[in-house]
């Protein structure tokens, strides 16, 4: 014992835990404010809440580069196959799969119903709801006819300014969005708009990709969508636009004299003018028309979203890392990707539903969000003490899908509820193999309930969760198959573990999925304890008779049995979750005790083997919230930088080989390890950072 106190010591002498002062955050966020001379490829700078986020080039419009104007209720279908026995989604049968003795149905598409499972798989898909940029008198203008272009974005308000001379002339722009509505502001001044510069509006058709990136939707499908402009009185108009069976509007108000016109023959394009050398908008979309209730203005919504952004800033927790910054690079990289990491998942992730892997920024996988991913996505919002933004999602989503999981565990001859993986906001889950027998999602709600209960351990936090950890627990314990043989109760097959590259139908008891469910229902156990409950036998029986985790050479495998595990490149690719059972997650409390000798073996062989070069960036904050664990800060940190866990000047977290860029879930299980470093965890709490590095945390309490 006195060594572990002692090595705790070393570790706190470099960090302060006094409060960091509104003041002294702000000087830290807007020393590391976006700045660019040009427009990126790749990646917009963005104003959102959320819900809604708004991308930008250099402008500080989209006048050259299309990014998206993107939502949570932007969605759109296209129509239903004409095909016989397969005109609606009712008619989608999926595939019966042999399941320990029985045939068991899997919403896996059926070669025998091609088009309505290829339908159920593409739609719907999230929309780019606008774009709006400038035009000039001469019709050929590009970007590189612009001088003297800077963009700067204001982390701390929320706010892009933009300015670039034109033909002698200056233009200069500010871009707000409003944080309670689907609402961007612009204001431009410019004398260019009396010579015939004006601001247009144009709307795409959804397309079928999977990634839609960089930018979403089609420009050239004119005929198959409409849209219909009306004007509302001399300063507003509204826009709607029908894609198929789905329409939403669009209001413009303009605070000085101007005008709305087209759209130009044979395009969805229309043009506002005005005469003054001060232009100040709002563009609000809705499903529904205008009700023409309280015109937002210009200064409203900067101001609200200057009053925001201050509030996020100042009431969560933070990590100031600017002294260590001064002499140490590392310190430097991590406070930038910290900071803007923070913004990033403010704009895109704080939704009312879980975020899509892309966030708000374009398209991946339809824009459907995963439910394995939300864990990554959203847990970081309590660590960092914003559990306002994470229960705009965080249990609604559960109680909104509660019925398809009841429904779909029930289909499959399993009791409680079965969380599907890729999913529309319906609670519908896209036919798939992997989307069908992927099971790490399932613990998702107890971990989520036991971050809340750690905050608020009260009786109103045990009765919001009561439900769903109990029809989570009920199909855990039901999907556990006893083995006879060997007297434990097997996860799989047929089931895909983290990783998704095993085959499934031997793919049987994997490590992480073994933790994870042994934590689960360890949870549920005492979430009922705590109401003076006793919980059901089986969960007990199950999670005390639960496979041992597998080992191959003195580590922790993928799953048990699987063949060349430390000797194949085919094994030692994709996810490294074996080593998220201590770190991600804790030790367990009840049962086995975890084998730290095996853990460390595994990260050691991790390090050295794996080819991370193709995994996903998420995996390095997983594999530095593990090494934290076991002590080892420096290997920790460089996960955390490694050259392959790329992040852009804007902070957006680069895509790397597998998927486009931005992916979501790096910068905010980034954030899960910073936060980790900065509140350690159960019986090593306090900052976990190099003891030469001075560095202040405020606000953090320990991890489970």
């Amino acid at each position: 014992m006195m060594q572990k106190v002692l090595c705790l010591c070393l570790l706190l002498i470099g960090t302060s835990y006094a409060a960091i002062t509104c003041n002294r955050r702000s000087q830290i966020i807007k020393s590391l404010n976006v700045r660019r001379n040009a427009s990126s490829s790749s990646t917009p700078l963005q104003v959102g809440n959320g819900n809604f986020a708004f991308g930008a080039d250099v402008t500080g419009l989209q006048t050259f580069a299309p990014f998206a104007i993107m939502s949570t209720w932007g969605w759109h279908n296209f129509s239903l196959p004409t095909t016989a026995r397969q005109t609606l989604p009712d008619d989608f049968t999926g595939l019966d799969w042999w399941t320990h003795g029985k045939l068991v149905n899997y919403d896996m598409p059926n070669p025998a119903e091609n088009d309505i499972s290829n339908w159920l798989i593409k739609n719907p898909q999230r929309l780019n709801l606008a774009r709006t940029g400038f035009t000039f008198s001469d019709a050929n203008v590009t970007e590189a006819n612009l001088q003297q272009k800077t963009q700067e974005l204001d982390l701390w308000s929320g706010k892009i300014s933009s300015s670039f001379v034109y033909n002698g002339s200056s233009v200069a722009v500010e871009t707000v969005a409003d944080p309670a509505s689907d609402t961007v502001a612009i204001s431009v001044e410019s004398k260019l708009f009396q010579d015939g510069m004006g601001i247009f509006f144009d709307f795409p058709y959804s397309d079928l990709n999977k990634f839609d990136a960089p930018f979403v939707g089609v420009w050239n499908a004119t005929s198959n969508h409409s849209t219909k402009l009306t004007t509302i009185d001399s300063h507003s108009t509204e826009i709607k636009h029908t894609l198929d069976e789905n329409s939403y509007y669009v209001t413009i108000n303009w605070e000085t004299p101007g005008a709305m016109s087209g759209p130009t023959d044979g395009t969805h394009r229309y043009h506002f003018h005005s005469k003054s050398s001060r232009v100040r908008m709002t563009i609000s979309f809705s499903l529904e028309a205008s009700k023409k209730s309280k015109e937002l203005k210009f200064i409203d919504v900067k101001t609200s979203s200057a009053s925001w952004w201050k509030s996020y800033w100042c009431k969560g927790a933070f990590i100031d890392l600017s002294a260590a910054a001064a002499f140490n690079t590392s310190a430097a990289e991590l406070q930038r990707r910290t900071i803007l990491s923070q913004y990033l998942v403010a704009v895109n992730e704080a939704s009312s539903n879980p975020p899509q892997e892309s966030g708000l920024v374009n398209n991946g996988w339809y824009g459907k969000f995963h439910l394995e991913m939300s864990l990554w996505h959203l847990a970081q919002f309590a660590r960092w003490n914003h559990f306002d933004l994470l229960e705009r999602s965080i249990p609604s989503i559960y109680e909104r899908l509660l019925p398809s999981g009841i429904a779909r565990a029930k289909g499959q001859g399993y009791n409680g509820a079965r969380w599907g993986k890729m999913t529309d906001p319906t609670g519908r889950s896209a036919p798939g193999e992997i989307n069908a027998l992927l099971i790490w999602q399932q613990p998702h709600p107890m971990y989520f309930a036991e971050l809340e209960y750690r905050a608020d351990p009260g009786r109103t936090t045990l009765a919001k969760w009561d439900a769903i950890l109990t029809e989570s627990a009920n199909f855990m314990a039901s999907f556990a198959w006893w083995n006879s043989t060997t007297a434990v109760y097997d996860l799989g097959p047929p089931m895909y573990p983290v990783s998704e590259n095993t085959s499934p139908n031997v793919t049987v008891n994997p490590t992480f999925e073994l933790a994870y469910w042994r934590f689960g229902l360890d949870i549920a156990v005492h979430w009922k304890q705590r109401q003076g409950q006793t919980a059901p036998k089986l969960w007990t029986r199950v999670l005390e008779n639960l496979a041992p985790l597998p080992i191959v050479d003195g580590a922790y495998a993928v799953y048990e049995g699987i063949p060349n595990m430390w000797t194949s490149n085919d094994t030692t690719n994709d996810h490294p979750a074996m080593t998220g059972i201590y770190g991600l997650l804790p030790p367990p409390s009840t049962g086995p005790p975890i084998n730290l000798t095996i853990v460390q073996n595994t990260a050691e062989k991790v390090k050295k083997l794996w080819a991370l070069e193709d995994s996903y960036g998420w995996d390095f904050s997983m594999l530095a919230l593990n090494s934290l664990r076991l002590g080892n800060i420096d290997q920790a940190i460089a996960y955390l930088i490694d050259p392959i866990f790329q992040f852009d000047d804007a902070g957006y977290p680069e895509g790397g080989s597998r998927v486009p860029t931005p992916y979501m879930p790096d910068a905010a299980s980034l954030l899960l390890a910073m936060a980790m470093m900065a509140g350690g965890w159960d019986e090593a709490e306090g900052a976990h950072f190099p003891p030469d590095w001075p560095v202040e945390v405020d606000g953090f309490s320990p991890a489970m």
